[in-house]
């Protein structure tokens, strides 16, 4: 089942600063719950990456965006008090889902004026058995695995066509069957349901797939690649 939250915001006005929540290096052994840990990681990596995805793909002005360092390389965050509290709260509510393994894939779906989608960035993750080894290995090799990531994503527009003008974006997450159930009586976040996503934003008509990355950890696998819509104009 496939479940959205909201369409982000089409106005821009003011600037604030973004700050991270969470720092690989502050973990130890004795800390790591790796549901919960997981689930920080993926949701910091997920934040900078539709910050950074946004940012290549034209959705917002470059103005709004402002340059930041994030697995010591540099990525470009919005600086909108509205699109930032939008990924946040999105992904605030995607958290639980992934520390309990019930979330397959988080879905960017980029639409044109008439909402009808053009792209779709597709995280596709799991979490394999974990293996027995020191946190702080396991932790540094999974950044270096996410660098590599966000840097393709840097460079991901030579591989795809110019959007056409006035794209939005929305946020769509692909819930395992077991998790359908309570979605809709669990609200993570007041005035910010989950509702089921249309059938345009879940299927895109001649498409073409572009693999992006694939990152494998001991507790973490994630597929990043793009459908885009053959015809944009």
């Amino acid at each position: 089942m496939i479940f959205y939250k909201r369409d982000a915001p089409l106005f821009i006005k003011g600037c604030c600063i973004y700050f991270g929540c969470f720092s690989m290096a502050t973990l130890t052994r004795q800390d790591l719950n790796f549901g919960q840990v997981v689930a920080d990681i993926l949701c910091e990596f997920l934040e900078v990456a539709i910050h950074l995805i946004l940012y290549v793909r034209e959705i917002y002005p470059s103005g709004i965006f402002q340059k930041r360092k994030k697995y010591n390389v540099p990525v470009q965050m919005s600086c909108h008090p509205e699109l930032n509290q939008y990924i946040q709260d999105t992904l605030h509510c995607v958290k639980p889902l992934i520390q309990k393994n019930e979330a397959e894939k988080v879905v960017m779906v980029i639409m044109d004026k008439e909402h009808h989608p053009v792209e779709r960035f597709v995280f596709e993750i799991s979490q394999p058995p974990l293996l027995s080894i020191s946190s702080e290995t396991l932790l540094s090799h999974v950044e270096q695995l996410l660098r590599a990531m966000i840097l393709k994503i840097s460079v991901c527009d030579a591989v795809l066509d110019n959007n056409p003008p006035g794209c939005t974006f929305t946020l769509l997450v692909h819930t395992r069957e077991a998790a359908t159930r309570n979605m809709e009586k669990v609200q993570v976040i007041k005035d910010f349901p989950w509702i089921v996503a249309d059938e345009q934003e879940v299927h895109m008509e001649e498409a073409k797939l572009i693999p992006l990355k694939t990152m494998t950890s001991d507790i973490l696998k994630m597929q990043l690649y793009v459908e885009e819509r053959t015809q944009k104009n």
